[in-house]
């Protein structure tokens, strides 16, 4: 069996089943988009607005190191008490994981018990970034228990230095704990609504800013939010419902599949209504929009059967739809890879977070 991921094992442990691992997809299977297949160590073009295949074997990007005589930022951290705020207070758990619901196979029926929780948040400043000025920001779901790697700290400051990315504040939010339906973490980023959102708005911004005395830009598209799995699902949900706080979105292994709990009637099918109903039969957003996914990414990785759990297909789906309403995205399929895409960050995540911010314009 192949090693599964974190959040995989999660669902293993908790549902108390043992599931197989994911089969590898092919990129040019029956269903998929059409891609453009680069060499091996190559990213896509900057200017490019589509889907390509990438690996199986990945190059290492060079921005990862650090490059003698470029300014470094610096990283600071503190923790919000859950006590001390009035959104997802207080959390909820779980204790078992639940059961399909009879009545309707598109959710389950969970019992959760309120909990208390504290959230680290960590704030990378760059070096570049002018005191005073209003600063352009990136929120990263799942932010580390420690400090973030050394080798995306490297990205930074190598990008900022290189003028590819503007000098932007970096903010690292860590989840409320536990994954999925029933615990904290799934009702901050699965749930279809602007909620989260309004909690980095109204709780997490204010004490950066207040905490190392920086102003942060209220302008959309000088704000950008990114995560994976359900942390990717977690950063279009927040652009989709709060496009007037953030425009641009990177994600990896989005689970753009139906963990929503509780279920919700007017977004029936969780995230995984994004490629089904929401995107096509919505006016497109000002939304700039980075998918990634792994060949062994995750399917079914839990009790529900509802034909809404491949996270190839949905990535899938999700490129063939931006496609078809104009967005400004790019999706990469990624050939030796299994959920995270781990591997294949080492080599595009320089050039997926240039992509993102692309067409900055500073005031």
């Amino acid at each position: 069996m192949r090693k599964l991921g974190m959040l995989t094992l999660l669902a293993v442990f908790a549902s108390s089943t043992l599931w197989a691992a994911p089969p590898v997809r092919k990129f040019d299977d029956p269903g998929a988009p059409p891609f453009t297949v680069l060499k091996e160590g190559q990213n896509p073009p900057l200017d490019a607005n589509d889907n390509f295949v990438i690996g199986p074997k990945y190059a290492a990007a060079p921005e990862r190191k650090r490059i003698e005589g470029v300014p470094q930022g610096k990283v600071e951290q503190f923790e919000i008490n859950s006590k001390e705020t009035k959104l997802f207070n207080p959390g909820i758990a779980r204790k078992e994981f639940g059961k399909v619901d009879p009545k309707n196979p598109k959710t389950l029926l969970v019992e959760t018990h309120p909990i208390d929780y504290k959230r680290k948040i960590t704030v990378y400043i760059p070096a570049q970034h002018p005191a005073g000025q209003e600063a352009p920001f990136q929120i990263i779901h799942d932010g580390p228990g420690g400090k973030p790697s050394a080798e995306l700290l490297h990205i930074f400051d190598n990008l900022i230095a290189q003028k590819r990315i503007p000098p932007i504040v970096v903010i690292w939010v860590a989840n409320g704990g536990g994954d999925a339906q029933g615990h904290e973490r799934g009702k901050e980023y699965d749930n279809m609504n602007g909620d989260y959102a309004e909690y980095i708005e109204t709780e997490v911004l204010p004490r950066v800013e207040k905490n190392y005395q920086i102003k942060l830009s209220k302008d959309p598209d000088h704000r950008a939010v990114m995560g994976n799995s359900s942390g990717g699902s977690a950063a279009l949900i927040m652009a989709w419902f709060r496009t007037d706080l953030y425009h641009r979105v990177l994600t990896t292994s989005g689970t753009f599949v139906n963990q929503a709990w509780p279920f919700d009637p007017k977004y029936p099918d969780g995230a995984w209504g994004f490629h089904e109903t929401l995107i096509p039969n919505s006016p497109k957003k000002p939304l700039r929009i980075f998918l990634s996914v792994g060949d062994a990414d995750l399917l079914n990785p839990n009790a529900m059967r509802d034909e809404m759990h491949d996270w190839v297909e949905a990535n899938n789906r999700m490129a063939k739809v931006l496609k078809a309403k104009g967005y400004d995205y790019q999706y990469l399929f990624c050939r030796g890879a299994g959920h995270g895409v781990g591997n294949a960050q080492a080599q595009f995540m320089p050039h997926a977070l240039e992509w993102v911010w692309k067409g900055y314009v500073p005031k």
